[in-house]
């Protein structure tokens, strides 16, 4: 069984420093308009973007598994949060990736991602859905040439 750490040490206000206790650290804090001094990510936006680095990860770790070469990617997500809600209500997003790999093969690695992403899962068990897009561009041609692949929700 792996064991991670997660510490937080008070940084005045309401900053944190953050660390793994492997040597990485980030300091997280709110914006000003929410009683914070806007020194760093807020750990509300860290969920959001945990989300979008596991899902270029995992993407990697699969596309390699499969031989599936890419030579540039890019997670953008969104997440809605109404006002007074506690958390986020919905994320949704674009995956651009560029490669010359069958559009079927791309789609097929990205859902495979979705679907094991442990980020995700948590998104998917705090019942937060998570549409994202896929956008694909060929090698050597120009960044309009897009293929939109159809939307792929992390469900299980």
């Amino acid at each position: 069984m792996a064991t991670f750490r997660a510490n937080a040490t008070w940084r005045g206000g309401v900053a944190n420093e953050l660390d793994d206790g492997r040597g990485h650290s980030y300091l997280i804090d709110v914006t000003r308009d929410e009683g914070g001094q806007d020194k760093g990510t807020s750990g509300f936006e860290l969920g959001l973007l945990s989300l979008a680095g596991c899902i270029n990860a995992v993407f990697a770790l699969v596309a390699k598994r499969r031989k599936l070469a890419f030579d540039r990617m890019r997670t953008e997500l969104e997440g809605d949060r109404p006002h007074k809600a506690p958390t986020y209500t919905a994320v949704h997003g674009v995956f651009r990736v560029r490669t010359d790999a069958p559009k079927e093969e791309v789609e097929t690695v990205l859902a495979l991602t979705l679907r094991i992403c442990p980020i995700g899962a948590l998104f998917e068990q705090a019942k937060i859905p998570v549409d994202v897009r896929a956008e694909i561009t060929v090698p050597g041609g120009t960044e309009e040439a897009v293929d939109t692949v159809t939307s792929l929700p992390i469900a299980k």
